[in-house]
């Protein structure tokens, strides 16, 4: 290839130039700062509540434990590199570093989606079948399931993120032109023809999009018909609060992926300006969504978080049999 001529084996860094033609560039630092900041605090909070609470220690709590876990990493890769850009202007993230933060930002990005799907999961048989679902999902089968999910996730990223690490480069200081250091943005950067190597991350795409959704919404639409039978309408009231909360953290999740998708395929060619833009709020957006859905709407974390900041003594509320207490 002729690309190959001219590389250097020698790569020490990484020159990150997505944001050099935007006028408030302070502006929009400060705001992903914020954003941030809140996504910090909110997920930070609700691990506190959860694992200092044994009463809480049941598989739906669990699974947003986890969520939050992977909202922290998700985010704290790619935001940590925008607010050193445009805050403090430092655009030079080392080679290393930059594969490091590739790595962790995928892998957020895979656990993030099979975890929705998990949850979703957990939902259908909560409600499907509410005798059985205290012997069925047990924490330690969660635990063990959530263990799997990363183990698959480490190895999938590991892979792609070893090809990755092997591309030759034609500057010691390659550009990067997108916001911070994913794998389209590195590959893109390389001295080599970057359709060769989008294969694998499309087919990875590919499955986390169109293999998991629509198993997620086929759940749902067995839910729906559940709940549409049902007579008593305070049980129904309350399945349908019961699954909200996570349809409002799946659409958060997928509508910027999909809406990028459908405006790719009609046609539609989006500038630089306009791809880093949704690339910020598909990578911001749902860890800051997450726990305030899940603080705002499910009652036992919401009554400990008003307890605390009323300085009352948190006292463990009576066991009820039903996995789920959204309201």
């Amino acid at each position: 290839m002729a690309y190959e001529n001219d590389t250097v084996k020698n790569v020490d860094s990484f020159i990150i130039t997505g944001f050099d033609h935007l006028q408030n560039q302070t502006f929009l630092g400060f705001l992903i700062l914020i954003t941030y900041t809140l996504i910090l605090l909110g997920n930070s909070m609700n691990l506190c509540i959860i694992l200092t609470d044994r009463h809480l220690h049941k598989p739906m709590y669990i699974l947003i434990c986890n969520l939050a876990v992977v909202d922290i990493m998700y985010s704290s890769t790619c935001g940590t590199t925008m607010i050193s850009v445009l805050l403090a202007e430092i655009k030079t993230v080392s080679y290393y570093s930059c594969i490091s933060r590739m790595f962790f930002y995928h892998l957020g990005d895979v656990t993030e989606c099979l975890t929705l799907t998990l949850m979703a999961l957990d939902r259908f048989l909560a409600i499907r079948f509410p005798l059985r679902y205290h012997s069925i999902v047990t924490n330690s089968r969660l635990i063990l399931i959530i263990s799997i999910i990363w183990l698959v996730g480490f190895v999938m990223v590991g892979f792609k993120t070893s090809i990755t690490d092997s591309l030759p480069y034609c500057q010691s200081k390659p550009v990067i032109r997108y916001v911070f250091c994913d794998d389209p943005a590195l590959i893109r950067a390389a001295c080599v023809n970057p359709e060769a190597y989008f294969l694998l991350p499309v087919i990875l795409s590919l499955w986390l999009m169109f293999g998991q959704l629509p198993f997620i919404l086929c759940t749902y639409a067995v839910l729906a018909y559940s709940v549409a039978k049902l007579s008593n309408n305070a049980s129904k009231k309350q399945m349908i609060s019961t699954c909200l909360s996570h349809l409002i953290v799946l659409f958060s999740y997928y509508a910027p992926k999909l809406v990028a998708i459908v405006l790719t395929r009609i046609g539609v060619v989006l500038t630089l300006t306009e791809r880093n833009a949704m690339l910020i709020v598909a990578s911001l957006v749902p860890p800051l969504i997450n726990p305030a859905v899940y603080c705002i709407r499910t009652k036992e974390i919401r009554k400990r978080l008003a307890d605390v900041f009323m300085g009352k003594k948190v006292a463990p509320i009576p066991f009820k049999p039903r996995s789920l207490d959204l309201s």
